[in-house]
C-alpha cells in the first residue's frame, strides 16, 4: 500500500491510501517503487496542487511530466520533447506563469500572439505549434483534475506558412549530380531525390533496409542527436519504393563503399570510419548547395535549400507534371494526412495552369483566333 499527504483546497493535510500490489508480486521497496513510477502516481501525488487555484507556471511543468512520462498514449521522441520544452518555458511560462491558470482570458492569449507576430517577427506557424502545445498543457490539466476549463479553444492564430520551398526540375537535379564528383554525395542525392526521404530518414538507413528482393526500402527510425530515433510520425513508419535503376545505382555504391556489411550505414561518414553516417549540415554546406549553384539554382543568401529541398521536388512534379495520383504521392511521402501533400509540398505549376487555361479556350473555340 502506498501512503501518502496531500494538501486539499481547503489547507487541510489528509492521508491517502493507494494499493499497487501483493507482497509476492513486489518483494523488494524497489520493485514497489518502480511499479508507483509505471503507473505514474509520482507525478499525480507530488504535483497536487498547494492550497488554492494553481498557477499556468504549475499546470505547465505538470503537463511536461504526465504527457511525456508514464500518461503519454504515444512515446514522444527526443527533438519533439526538446522543442515543446522550449516553447513552454522560453515562450509561454514567461508570459503567464505567474497568472493562476483558469484566470487567463482569451482575448489576452490572442493578442500575445498576434504581438509575437508584429513585434518579435515570428511565423504564424510557430505561433500556431505554441497554441497547440498551450492548448494541450490546458487539456492535460482538465484530465488530471487541475483545472475545469481551456481558454485557449476561443483563439484563433493562421497556420498558413510564409515559406516556399525551392523546387528543382529534374534536369536540374541531374545537373547537381553530375557536380558531385563522390559517389558517395551523388548516390546519397540520388537516394533522396528519388524516394523523398527525409534526411534524418535517409541517414539512418543500414544495408539491411535495403530490400532487394521486395523492390523497396524500411523505414523505421531516423538520426537524431547521434542516435536512432523513432520515426518522425507513425505514418512515417513503413517503406518507400525501390526501382531497379535507383536499385542498380545502390549496389555499386555499396561495391566501392569501405562498409558493406548488413549493419553498417547505407551513407557513412567517412571521416569517422563508418561509425556514425555523414553529417547532413555539412554535405549540405560544403557540397549540396555549392553544386545546386553553380548549376544555376537560384538560391538567395540566407535562403534554406537542403535534401527537403528533394523532398518537395519530386511531390511537386509527380503531381504536376506525371500526373500521378496524389494518393499514391501522399503514400511515396508517407504523410499522415492528404493535405499536406497537396498544400505543403506541391506548387502551382505555370506550363500546367496555362494549359488548363488552353483548353478552356479551346473549349470557348476560340484557342485559335491569334490576337493582334
Amino acid at each position: 500500500m502506498l501512503r501518502y499527504r496531500v494538501t486539499n483546497l481547503d489547507g487541510r493535510r489528509v492521508e491517502n491510501v493507494t494499493p499497487i500490489g501483493l507482497v509476492r508480486q513486489f518483494p523488494k521497496d524497489k520493485d514497489a517503487w518502480r511499479e508507483v513510477d509505471r503507473l505514474g502516481l509520482g507525478i499525480r501525488i507530488n504535483d497536487t496542487p498547494t492550497p488554492g487555484r494553481p498557477s499556468f507556471h504549475f499546470l505547465a511543468e505538470h503537463y511536461l511530466k504526465a504527457d511525456f512520462g508514464a500518461d503519454s498514449v504515444r512515446a514522444k521522441s527526443e527533438n519533439t520533447t526538446s522543442h515543446v520544452e522550449h516553447i513552454v518555458r522560453a515562450y509561454l511560462v514567461p508570459r503567464f506563469g505567474n497568472e493562476i491558470a483558469e484566470d487567463i482570458k482569451p482575448l489576452d492569449i490572442q493578442r500575445w500572439f498576434k504581438s509575437l507576430r508584429e513585434t518579435d517577427g515570428l511565423a504564424w506557424t510557430t505561433i500556431a505549434k505554441m497554441r497547440g502545445v498551450m492548448s494541450r498543457i490546458y487539456k492535460v490539466g482538465i484530465l488530471h483534475g487541475h483545472v475545469q476549463k481551456n481558454p485557449v479553444l476561443h483563439v484563433e492564430t493562421r497556420s498558413k506558412t510564409d515559406y516556399k520551398a525551392i523546387v528543382i526540375t529534374p534536369a536540374q537535379t541531374l545537373a547537381i549530380l553530375k557536380a558531385l564528383p563522390s559517389s558517395l554525395h551523388s548516390t546519397l542525392v540520388l537516394t533522396c531525390a528519388a524516394t523523398a526521404l527525409r534526411a534524418s530518414e535517409i541517414l539512418a538507413l543500414r544495408w539491411r533496409d535495403v530490400l532487394w528482393n521486395e523492390g523497396r526500402i524500411r523505414i523505421s527510425k531516423r538520426w537524431a542527436q547521434g542516435k536512432d530515433g523513432a520515426t518522425k510520425t507513425e505514418a512515417s513508419d513503413g517503406y518507400v519504393p525501390l526501382h531497379l535503376v535507383l536499385a542498380a545505382h545502390l549496389r555499386s555504391w555499396r561495391e566501392q563503399s569501405p562498409y558493406q556489411k548488413d549493419g553498417d550505414f547505407v551513407f557513412p561518414s567517412l571521416k569517422a570510419r563508418g561509425i556514425v553516417p555523414l553529417s547532413a549540415s555539412i554535405f549540405v554546406a560544403d557540397h549540396l548547395r555549392p553544386a545546386a549553384k553553380k548549376t544555376g539554382v537560384e538560391i538567395e543568401d540566407g535562403q534554406r535549400f537542403g535534401l527537403h529541398n528533394l523532398r518537395h521536388s519530386l511531390s511537386n512534379w509527380l503531381v504536376n507534371k506525371a500526373k500521378v495520383e496524389p494518393k499514391t504521392v501522399q503514400g511515396i511521402l508517407r504523410h499522415a494526412k492528404i493535405h499536406t501533400t497537396l498544400d505543403l509540398y506541391t506548387q502551382d505549376d505555370g506550363d500546367e495552369t496555362r494549359a488548363a487555361q488552353g483548353e478552356y479556350l479551346t473549349a470557348l473555340g476560340v484557342a485559335t483566333q491569334m490576337v493582334q
